[in-house]
């Protein structure tokens, strides 16, 4: 089926958008990009090298990798782009990892440090119910003295006031952290999370999934093995995760290639991913920019490559490739749903990490902005669960006059607030 997308990836975000076909994009890039997307097109594996050359593409070639991407996607889920009513809950911001990149961290001492009680806890997850969410996200920084056993209080304590509420919370390094603290098999304390409520679990403390990498990053922060193996290990318990990975650093592309093809190979084990999540470095209050030599985040051409770069990449294993709208913003977010992205992400309704790395975006959208805004690039809305099952589609509201594209009402949006690790 010959597909459509917007042209000239490299343009910025307010130029015009020229439609051009898949196989006018394959006939004008480089002959070897052409026989490599071709591969991926018919299903057949992508070497490690081919997988590098797509992941430097630029100009025309990236004009075929973003098209061969979102004809993929459509392949893969259709032409709806779904999204989740949600709300993520940073409980503390005392952590002694001391991340680079993370601008969310405090001492104990600090003025603007906290922790929520659980009743607090509890009473922002009620809210987000009143307000039609089905997911709360819960993670935060890790202080020396916290009780191994308080991630199964939070959630015993949000299932018996909100049965029905999907948790999704505590990323590999939380799990590792609440092992250490309780000394209990890893496999008993994902068992007992589970039996407490935890539905799914964040990908996140991946950032990229290479020690040498991570130790420039967070020499505190535990080492690839061992996220891989809680990963797995929760996969095999039948508690699903996402998978993420940070880019616009100190990393290269080949980091990039390495590391999806790590969680393909997970994937291929455990099939427990429902989602990939490309998630941009953002520097602006940042150790890791300031003095750690890292570049200031991802250009326009890096955030589509990647976004593309995932889909083929992961095409057959991983289904369902998300935007971080809080990260990269609402056009560039849009413009990456036409690069083989097919998820807008949550509306979140607080989000405390990003936003004190120096994120600008916002911290909740309602969704009838998020039905707008894809309406506007001619995709149907659909609200998920947090695994992907469809609660409801939105295909004639634009028939009603509800979805028809107007101006945006943005989320209110402050610099400088504090924020914890990565939060899907």
């Amino acid at each position: 089926m010959e597909m459509s997308l917007p042209s000239r990836c490299g343009d910025s975000a307010s130029d015009p958008v020229e439609p051009i076909l898949v196989s006018n994009a394959l006939g004008e890039c480089q002959p070897h990009v052409r026989g490599i997307l071709e591969k991926a097109r018919s299903g057949e594996g992508v070497s490690f090298e081919e997988s590098l050359r797509l992941a430097i593409a630029e100009g025309a070639d990236l004009d075929a990798l973003v098209a061969v991407a979102n004809e993929l996607r459509r392949e893969t889920v259709g032409d709806a782009i779904t999204y989740v009513v949600n709300r993520n809950i940073n409980f503390t911001n005392v952590c002694y990892v001391g991340c680079s990149f993370c601008g969310f961290g405090r001492g104990p001492g600090a003025a603007d440090a906290y922790l929520l009680s659980l009743e607090e806890i509890v009473r922002r997850a009620g809210e987000a119910r009143e307000r039609g969410a089905t997911e709360v996200c819960i993670q935060g920084g890790l202080p020396r003295d916290l009780d191994g056993f308080f991630y199964r209080d939070i959630l015993r304590a949000i299932k018996r006031a909100i049965p029905e509420m999907h948790i999704h919370a505590f990323s590999p390094m939380e799990i590792a952290y609440g092992v250490d603290k309780t000394r209990m098999p890893l496999r008993d304390y994902l068992e007992m999370l589970k039996d407490e409520g935890l539905g799914s679990i964040p990908g996140t403390a991946a950032e990229i999934l290479d020690d040498r990498i991570r130790q420039q990053l967070s020499p505190n922060k535990l080492p690839v093995a061992r996220w891989v193996e809680i990963i797995r290990t929760a996969h095999a318990l039948g508690i699903p995760s996402t998978s993420t990975m940070m880019y616009g650093h100190v990393e290269q592309p080949a980091d990039w290639v390495r590391h999806i093809r790590l969680l393909r190979s997970i994937q291929s084990e455990t099939s427990g991913f429902t989602e990939f999540v490309p998630l941009g470095f953002i520097h602006e209050n940042t150790r890791l920019y300031r003095h750690g030599g890292a570049r200031p985040g991802a250009r326009r051409e890096e955030h589509l490559r990647v976004h593309a770069l995932a889909r083929v990449l992961l095409h057959g294993a991983i289904p369902n490739v998300q935007v971080s709208w809080v990260k990269m913003g609402f056009e560039l977010s849009l413009a990456c749903l036409n690069a083989g992205a097919n998820d807008f992400s949550g509306t979140l309704m607080e989000e405390n990490i990003s936003k004190a790395a120096g994120a600008t975006f916002g911290e909740y959208v309602p969704p009838e902005e998020f039905r707008t805004m894809i309406w506007s690039i001619g995709r149907v809305p659909a609200e998920r669960t947090t695994t992907y099952r469809i609660r409801r589609t939105f295909e004639d509201e634009v028939k009603n006059g509800a979805g028809a594209p107007g101006r945006l009402r943005l989320a209110p949006a402050e610099r400088h607030v504090v924020y914890a690790e990565g939060s899907y």
